[in-house]
């Protein structure tokens, strides 16, 4: 199953007789494999990653850190699910350290963030604060690197 879940990972493109051949295993296993992680919500969803600067779309991405009451009973876990429902939020993470929520929040441009951070984030019972950070660029997503414009410039090493 780990390695089924490895291979995915890395290119939920392949077939599950393409997977089969690089396992050594029969397709029809390779299939029930995959329905039942599926199944059992281990696989959430397939992706594309998409370099949308190079699609010639704006998008702004931004991480907001948030500061938070924890609830009686329910910990950071009751205000994470309010956050985590807004359509605009693409992750989050609870966090240690100076803030408790890392919120990734994607929209059209600054002020479409600044708008949703303002009256949808900030004004949830037990939102204590937030600080937003805009990303100017990106130069590596999801272990991909977006744009490799020069050369492995690392030395060659030889026995």
């Amino acid at each position: 199953m780990k390695e089924v879940l490895e291979i995915l990972e890395s290119d939920a493109r392949l077939s599950a007789g393409e997977i089969a051949i690089m396992l050594s295993m029969e397709e029809e296993e390779i299939q029930r494999v995959i329905k039942e992680l599926e199944k059992k919500k281990v696989i959430l969803k397939y992706m594309t990653l998409v370099n949308w600067e190079k699609a010639g779309e704006e998008k702004v991405l931004a991480m907001i850190e948030v500061r938070v009451t924890p609830q009686r009973d329910t910990g950071f876990d009751a205000v994470a699910e309010r956050i985590y429902r807004f359509p605009q939020v693409r992750s989050m993470h609870l966090m240690s350290g100076a803030y408790d929520l890392a919120v990734f929040v994607e929209g059209q441009n600054m002020r479409e963030v600044s708008h949703f951070v303002a009256t949808k984030l900030a004004t949830i019972e037990g939102v204590l604060s937030t600080t937003t950070h805009f990303v100017l660029r990106t130069y590596k997503q999801d272990g991909v690197i977006l744009e490799d414009g020069e050369k492995d410039r690392r030395l060659a090493v030889s026995p």
